[in-house]
């Protein structure tokens, strides 16, 4: 089995399990309860999808069991992208960061569906009914925060305009893009972002707010 496909297998589950731990950060502290509980709900699916993750690589790549690819690695081995790894800041930029995220998520897992790398497709099929509810969530409260008052509206245009550049690195490229697309893997991260682009605009404008 192809590096590149490794490399796709490790950079998923790194963003999983990165961005689960930023989630369950909230756990106690998030703005009313039904959002701690959301996000501690969410940051479980998250954790739970970089185990499948890391469990493919231990069982089909000989790679280290999953608690020690997501505890024992040193911090230049993860392959996730920044965007995940910023503190959780204000609870606007957390709910900003989770809708990006996870509409690349979705679109990206949706793709998946399709690999002919079987293993993943499965796994795809399964996670997609988990993230469509994250979606949900995030859409949301973008929209409700996005029409809510001055200052909600001010505070969610400001977390997005600070977190569209990290969000763009979701889809950073690499020479592996080439092999997963004539492998049939995964169709690539350019047509991964153009995607994305179209689901975010249109919520993004519902929410009254301005694509940075």
């Amino acid at each position: 089995m192809s590096n590149a496909l490794k490399n796709l297998l490790y950079k998923m589950a790194d963003d999983a399990l990165v961005i689960g731990h930023r989630n369950s950060e909230w756990t106690g502290i998030g703005p009313m309860l039904e959002e701690d509980l959301a996000f501690s709900s969410m940051a479980q699916d998250k954790i739970g999808h970089a185990q499948a993750l890391y469990s493919i690589l231990n069982t089909l790549f000989g790679e280290a069991d999953p608690d020690t690819l997501a505890f024992k690695r040193q911090e230049k081995d993860f392959r996730s992208c920044q965007f995940v790894e910023l503190p959780i800041g204000e609870y606007d930029f957390s709910i900003v960061r989770q809708f990006l995220f996870d509409h690349a998520e979705l679109l990206r897992y949706d793709m998946l569906t399709q690999s002919s790398f079987q293993p993943l497709a499965q796994l795809a099929k399964k996670v997609k009914g988990e993230i469509k509810y994250h979606v949900m969530h995030g859409d949301t409260f973008v929209k409700q925060l996005g029409n809510g008052s001055e200052e909600s509206k001010a505070r969610m245009q400001s977390a997005l305009n600070y977190a569209w550049p990290y969000a763009l690195g979701i889809f950073e490229k690499s020479e592996d893009d080439k092999e997963l697309i004539a492998e049939n893997i995964f169709a690539g991260e350019d047509e991964l972002k153009t995607r994305w682009l179209q689901k975010v605009t249109t919520v993004i404008e519902a929410a009254g707010l301005k694509l940075p």
